[in-house]
């Protein structure tokens, strides 16, 4: 199964908020005729009408791909309407936090090839990072076909079990914010220092945004390039001699904090 198979057998979009739009953009973007996708949504957006898909019509028997873009806690009010589309050929893929391929089998068939993935906020800007796990029916060929289609809002990576999801949620699922506060708390600190506050908060997002794009440019690790801008007693080592305190800065801080989110994603999932 290819993007050629999705054209032509058609795409299901269970739900299209803010990161369903931002892949139905992406695949539009790349090819991916209008008239092969159907979205189902109760509230679809002025966007989504305009893009010439299906809205809330008669859905084909047997798509190539369902993708399940409803928020959690709606999922099981979703599901039975797709449910006769289990125990076949159309391959699931789930973008809903904390819904483990167990609850969708039971829903859909335990001979449904289901790809479950967690994307993050940044997918809206098409620089997210997906993270996708397999049941034993996705063959490597849906998780290519997966990877595919995640990759229209940024990078994949595949997890070699789904216990890993709850890391993942900690890292870069929940990571967004942990960026957003720490600009909120550069720019604080930087009015502090005499900085009028839209000022400060330019240049810390400025400084954010910018300082990751380099790492991810660079062919050297994050480390090394720390180290390219730190003068021996200059500025930037005097900071750093605070940030990098080994009980009180952020090395524990954040290792705490990964923790505490991925806790929190395995206490949700354990009801």
């Amino acid at each position: 199964m290819d993007m050629n198979t999705v054209a032509s057998k058609g795409l299901v979009l269970l739900g299209c908020g803010k990161m369903g739009s931002a892949m139905l953009q992406g695949w539009l973007e790349q090819g991916l005729p209008s008239t092969s996708v159907w979205v189902i949504d109760p509230q679809p957006s002025d966007w989504v009408k305009s893009t010439g898909v299906a809205i809330n019509a008669d859905l084909p028997e047997t798509p190539a791909i369902v993708l399940l873009a409803v928020k959690p806690q709606m999922m099981g009010a979703a599901l039975p309407s797709i449910a006769a589309m289990g125990n076949g050929d159309t391959l699931f893929v789930s973008i809903a936090a904390g819904t483990p391929i167990a609850t969708l089998e039971q829903a859909l068939g335990a001979g449904s090839p289901i790809i479950r993935s967690m994307p993050n906020t940044p997918a809206a800007v098409a620089r997210g990072i997906t993270a996708i796990i397999g049941n034993s029916q996705a063959t490597a060929a849906h998780l290519d076909l997966a990877e595919a289609l995640l990759s229209a809002v940024g990078q994949v990576v595949r997890l070699d079990s789904e216990e890993q999801m709850d890391a993942v949620t900690g890292l870069s699922g929940s990571g967004p914010a942990y960026v957003f506060h720490m600009i909120e708390c550069m720019a604080a600190a930087g009015e502090a220092e005499g900085l009028p506050p839209e000022m400060a908060m330019q240049l810390a997002q400025a400084t954010v945004a910018g300082a990751g794009a380099l790492a991810e440019a660079a062919d050297e690790p994050p480390s090394q390039l720390r180290i390219n801008v730190t003068s021996p007693n200059g500025t930037t080592q005097a900071g750093l001699e605070v940030l990098m305190h080994d009980t009180t800065g952020l090395p524990a801080l954040m290792r705490a904090t990964v923790r505490a989110a991925t806790e929190r994603s395995k206490e949700l999932r354990n009801g």
